[in-house]
């Protein structure tokens, strides 16, 4: 069972993404992450255990920062252990880690394509 986060006065409280495969979307983010998921039929799927509750739709849209798409931002505590992790649950790296003040990220593209980034402070 997961536990729902109490909404808070002009916090984001909930984030959505298209997904043209929201099963293999779900099946990446179970995987890397330990989101437990709640669907809602075949189109809809919530996430719970992401820090913040959100949900999955069905779409042939997909979410790029160069395109204007919000990005999602995920810590890690060992970076390296992290991107080798989306790799083998078929993300496609979309920029490489690179350094910048505060510490290092790197994009990926889960595999149904929406651009969401992993960072560190070390």
């Amino acid at each position: 069972m997961h536990e729902i986060l109490k909404p808070q006065h002009h916090k984001i409280d909930y984030v959505e993404f298209a997904s043209s495969d929201p099963q293999a979307s779900c099946d990446f983010f179970e995987a890397v992450f330990g989101w437990s998921l709640e669907w809602y039929g075949p189109d809809y799927v919530a996430f719970h255990g992401a820090g913040l509750e959100g949900g999955i739709y069905r779409a042939d849209l997909r979410s790029r920062a160069a395109e204007g798409g919000a990005m999602i931002v995920f810590y890690s505590d060992d970076l390296d252990a992290s991107l080798a992790l989306v790799c083998a649950h078929g993300a496609s790296i979309s920029k490489a880690v690179f350094a910048f003040p505060g510490g290092r990220r790197f994009h990926f593209l889960e595999p149904a394509g929406n651009e969401l980034a992993i960072w560190t402070d070390s």
